[in-house]
């Protein structure tokens, strides 16, 4: 049977250090976005009727219920819970020994916590991908530690079975966020020119994202047709039964993660969908192990990578055909889809309910390996028996996950649900807020087709101006700024930002929230903002507004002697506030953002906040404030690298 443990090993480390990013990301924004003065106040999401604690749990789960029980405010326990899971996932990224089922469950278990409160900051694909791979851990994950020489390192039969789940995640991952795409209808992913916009209009682009932009238009329309094949066409070869090709298909997944690493800021993204690859390896890929080169060895070789040419240059052919690719008279590669709307349907018709089937092959042949291992590579009676019983234990949670996960992903197409089971639809409706199974499309749309559109804040003291722009930390505003390199931190206010614009203040309430803030002051919200250019540094402004403007990227002609980006006003985009805005207090206060005008300055007050533990979060927080958020998040990385290092030199000198 193929050796995976070292390769689940990697995928668990790999694991921990996504979760170690996410939670440090998560932390530093705590004040601003959910403290008692923060745009979203958490507070209001705990407010239940219920008496019990268990009752409240099955309201909405969360550890936060825990807060009045320990002494402290829902703000305090939040910062708690992230440390906890900054603590879980370093010390599990440092060593192997943490990487166990019991650390990983209160990983997934934190993180939900404060999912459960996180409302509209989020609601992002990558958070639910989180959660989803986080539960996956905890079945790929021993229940204990054991230390295994090189020599004994041998996988358990029932590892290979948890381990394929993350294959199948993979593949709904790719292949869904491919096949969106074509289904949205989108006439720039139809016409092969979403690159030529999407490096401008994405949320937080770097540096290198105004290079990629310039590249020729036939360029950036060929690597739109890669990017379908890398997302449409590989991800059925996850289950290919040749080693070889999978190895091929990782490389391909790695190459468009790294190419969308560099060019912009998904946070821990596209760190996660990398680990997610490891799972098309196994410890051949890292280890080659000396074998005995007979015959029968050599031909298998030969004959895998014959296939491996095959059916890679099948792929090649098939995306010549599908996307007409040609040289044209000016000598240039010419690409265009060669299939229309109704054939891609009629393809995905077929492709949706036959991915299932062979998915389900797949696991089939995975649990008769698993099986026959145990029966003839294990030995003596009784580790045969546990070993099946494992195995049989880890099956019928695989296949149960794999049927609950059919629903999300028959939505791709109608002809879908011939492969759902009604037992498996009502499981998925019971346990859907557990997000243990979602449904996945990234970039379904390509926004900024007519220029980028960014929400510019405006404070003023005098009503009738003059105006001066609050400037973000990372997000486009100061057209001078150079577009920073900010993953895997994912600065959240910047994000919805990004999102506001795409709409009307109407369809993104906290952002009223937001501008309250601003025209008070408050340090927490303003410590989101860029505080060196703060128009108002020792007194808030009297009058805030918004106005709505298109970013383009400057020409290559233009960008030596100017700005990186160019900008035209297109209109307001909320009116002028002031601080005692009637409107502006009723509507806070229906959020439950603000108290009642009869209990007005009441906090989160359920309970006492514990004085030392408060002076211990005050303190970590103080010196957490002075350190830019994304440099904090690659100090503790490289910490724990300097860590791994200084331990393996140790253990080989004490070897030696």
């Amino acid at each position: 049977m193929t050796q995976i443990r070292y390769t689940r090993n990697l995928f668990l480390r790999g694991m921990s250090i996504v979760y170690l990013f996410a939670f440090t990301s998560f932390y530093v924004q705590i004040p601003g976005l959910y403290g008692n003065n923060g745009v979203l106040p958490a507070r209001t999401q705990l407010d239940s009727k219920a008496k019990t604690l268990s009752a409240r749990i099955h309201t909405k789960p969360t550890l936060l219920w825990l807060a009045p029980y320990i002494g402290l405010d829902t703000e305090y326990m939040m910062d708690v819970l992230a440390l906890l899971g900054i603590f879980l996932a370093f010390t599990g990224f440092v060593s192997q020994k943490f990487c166990t089922a019991p650390s990983f469950a209160g990983l997934w278990s934190l993180y939900y916590s404060l999912y459960q409160v996180g409302q509209t900051f989020m609601w992002f694909q990558w958070d639910i991908l989180l959660l989803e791979a986080g539960f996956l851990s905890i079945l790929v994950a021993p229940l204990r530690y054991r230390s295994y020489s090189r020599r004994r390192a041998t996988a358990s039969p029932s590892d290979s079975v948890s381990f394929w789940l993350v294959r199948w995640l993979l593949f709904r991952l790719m292949f869904q966020s491919g096949v969106v795409k074509l289904t949205s209808g989108c006439p720039t992913w139809w016409g092969l020119s979403a690159l030529s916009i999407h490096f401008e209009s994405q949320c937080i682009p770097t540096s290198l994202a105004w290079y990629a932009h310039q590249l020729p238009t036939w360029f950036l329309r060929l690597s739109t047709a890669l990017t379908f094949v890398i997302e449409i066409g590989l991800p059925l070869l996850f289950f290919f039964p040749v080693r070889s090709v999978r190895v091929v298909a990782f490389f391909c997944q790695v190459f468009l993660q790294v190419a969308i690493i560099v060019t912009g800021n998904y946070n821990f993204f596209n760190l996660l969908t990398i680990v997610l690859c490891t799972s098309l390896l196994d410890d051949e890929f890292f280890y080659r192990r000396r074998l005995q080169k007979g015959k029968s060895n050599a031909w298998s070789g030969i004959i895998s990578k014959l296939v491996t040419l095959i059916v890679y240059g099948a792929v090649l052919y098939a995306s010549y055909v599908f996307f007409s690719i040609r040289i044209s008279p000016s000598q240039i590669i010419d690409s265009d889809v060669a299939f229309t709307k109704h054939e891609f349907d009629w393809a995905l018709s077929r492709a949706v309910p036959a991915s299932v089937y062979i998915a389900l092959g797949s696991l089939a042949i995975v649990v008769g390996e698993a099986i026959s291992t145990c029966i003839l590579d294990v030995p003596g009676t009784f580790g045969k028996v546990s070993s099946i019983l494992s195995t049989l234990f880890y099956t019928s949670a695989a296949c149960f996950i794999f049927g609950i996960s059919t629903i999300p992903y028959s939505s791709l197409h109608p002809a879908g649900n011939n492969t759902v089971i009604p037992a498996f639809r009502y499981w998925h409706s019971r346990l859907d807020h557990l997000h243990l199974t979602n449904s996945y499309g990234l970039f379904r749309r390509m926004t900024g087709v007519g220029g980028r559109p960014e929400v510019i804040l405006e404070g003023s003291n005098h009503i009738d101006g003059p105006w001066l722009e609050y400037n973000f930390q990372y997000k486009p505003g100061n057209v001078n700024s150079t577009p920073p390199f900010v993953a895997p931190h994912q600065p959240r206010l910047d994000w919805q930002m990004w999102f506001a614009a795409l709409g009307t203040y109407h369809q993104n309430p906290w952002l009223m929230s937001l501008a309250y803030r601003l025209l008070n002051g408050q340090p927490e919200v303003l410590q989101l903002l860029d505080t060196s250019q703060n128009p108002f540094p020792t007194k808030p402004p009297k009058y805030l507004k918004a106005s709505l403007y298109h970013y383009h990227f400057t020409p290559w002609s233009q960008r030596w002697s100017g700005p990186w980006w160019k900008r035209e006003k297109v209109g307001e985009y909320f009116p002028i506030f002031s601080r005692d805005h009637p409107p502006l207090l009723d509507y806070l206060r229906n959020m439950k953002i603000l108290p009642p005008a009869s209990q007005h300055g009441a906090t989160d007050s359920s309970s006492q906040v514990a004085p030392w533990l408060k002076a211990l979060l005050d303190r970590l927080r103080y010196l957490v404030s002075h350190v830019e958020s994304s440099l904090l998040v690659w100090s503790i990385f490289s910490a724990g690298c300097a860590i791994i290092t200084t331990t393996g030199t140790s253990s080989a000198a004490t070897r030696r």
